[in-house]
């Protein structure tokens, strides 16, 4: 049985990887959208729904996507998803019009379903089994900084050369940088079978491997819905605020100036949740940190209700912070409850309503600040809420119990 790699070279790879990846797809929009809008003749708005075009096409493929990367491991996968990144980014800037944005935006999709964290999360699951806990959070720390990094690059590019430049250097990017990544520093291979071996301080969840190779629960059964759910409502509440939180405080009674500084604490703060997760809370169990975490907005959000601007800062702090363990309980989560065989394939399905409500969200959170204002973080506080009851029904055993 050959001995697991080293974890630093395989999570400085893929968490680079990482944030380019999210830099040049999901924090693309924010930067490019109005431009190109401008240039087309179209609404900006509809240049934001040929993004949401992306977010469906990973849903459909990341299903198939993760049953490869559990059958044959991630290197070839991240490795092509670079090549359709550059392709699909290349032909961003070379679009002439709605529809080729939209063609555009469809094949940038494919690679999103092959090249973000579901497809990291599965191939460091078929690398270290359930040792992949600490890499996962390895990988969410350095791609934490996904917007810091590639938004100032994005916009300063989009100022200084048009956004059509702004689309070639990141697919260049992907070429040179991206490419080398995935392809020479993940090893080749799925050595997910090397679980069982793994010493016992490996296995921070204290559950024991072997059931690993007995316990192959169902895609679809109660607790795989609950868990789904849990995902979509996250996404859902992280991609609302992402799109409208300096809008919103300002509603709340905040000037420009302080909206946009409290907005900004929502990247460290979610550095900061992530650093938690990576060192006290990653002696629990990860349905434990999660339910953690999931009470973070809820709780935030209701202290804005109730006094407005002046808890502005706390909100976004306590947004940022759960939201940054949340990311990493996506991986983490069917890791220590499902255990890594079929890792790949469940993460597909399970994240699949995940990029369906990513896609709805700016659209539907935005029509609901248009009509009640501040009272709109009340879909979100719920949302949350329910969340927390659905992992209250999960247990630790469900891997176990859902089989039996």
């Amino acid at each position: 049985m050959t001995k697991a790699p080293k974890k630093l070279p395989i999570i400085i790879a893929l968490g680079s990887a990482q944030t380019l990846g999210f830099g040049s797809t999901l924090y693309l929009p924010a930067i490019l959208s109005a431009p190109m809008a401008e240039e087309f003749g179209i609404p900006t708005g509809w240049a934001f729904g040929a993004f949401s075009l992306a977010l469906v096409v990973a849903a459909l493929l990341g299903p198939m996507a993760g049953a490869r990367i559990d059958r044959f491991g991630g290197r070839n996968i991240l490795t092509v998803s670079s090549l359709v990144f550059a392709l699909g980014l290349g032909l961003l800037g070379l679009s002439n019009g709605m529809i080729a944005m939209c063609m555009a935006w469809l094949i940038i999709g494919a690679g999103m379903a092959m090249g973000l964290y579901e497809a990291a999360f599965a191939t460091l699951a078929g690398i270290f089994g359930r040792g992949a806990r600490g890499p996962i959070t390895g990988i969410t720390l350095i791609a934490g900084f996904a917007s810091t990094i590639c938004w100032p690059i994005s916009a300063g590019l989009e100022i200084e050369y048009g956004w059509r430049t702004a689309c070639f250097f990141w697919a260049a990017m992907h070429l040179f940088v991206g490419l080398p990544l995935n392809r020479l520093i993940i090893p080749a291979g799925n050595g997910q079978h090397a679980a069982p071996a793994q010493a016992p301080a490996d296995n921070p969840d204290n559950v024991r491997v072997k059931a690993d190779t007995a316990v192959t629960p169902g895609y679809f059964t109660v607790p795989m819905i609950l868990l789904a759910f849990v995902f979509a409502a996250s996404w859902f509440i992280a991609t609302a605020m992402a799109a409208h939180l300096p809008r919103l405080l300002q509603i709340s009674g905040m000037d420009t100036a302080d909206a946009i500084i409290a907005a900004s604490l929502v990247g460290p703060a979610q550095v900061a949740g992530r650093l938690l997760e990576f060192g006290v809370l990653q002696r629990m169990h990860p349905l434990i940190s999660a339910r953690i975490a999931g009470f973070a907005h809820p709780l935030g959000a209701s202290l804005l209700l109730v006094f407005a601007g002046p808890v502005g800062m706390i909100f976004t702090s306590l947004h940022g912070a759960g939201n940054g363990i949340l990311t990493i309980a996506k991986g983490t989560l069917p890791l220590a409850l499902f255990g890594p065989v079929g890792y790949g394939l469940r993460q597909g399905f399970l994240m699949a309503p995940s990029r369906f409500a990513q896609a709805a969200a700016p659209f539907l959170f935005g029509l609901l600040i248009d009509g009640y204002g501040v009272r709109a973080v009340l879909l979100t506080v719920g949302l949350g809420l329910l969340s927390c009851l659905a992992m209250m029904f999960l247990k630790t055993d469900t891997a176990r119990s859902s089989a039996s």
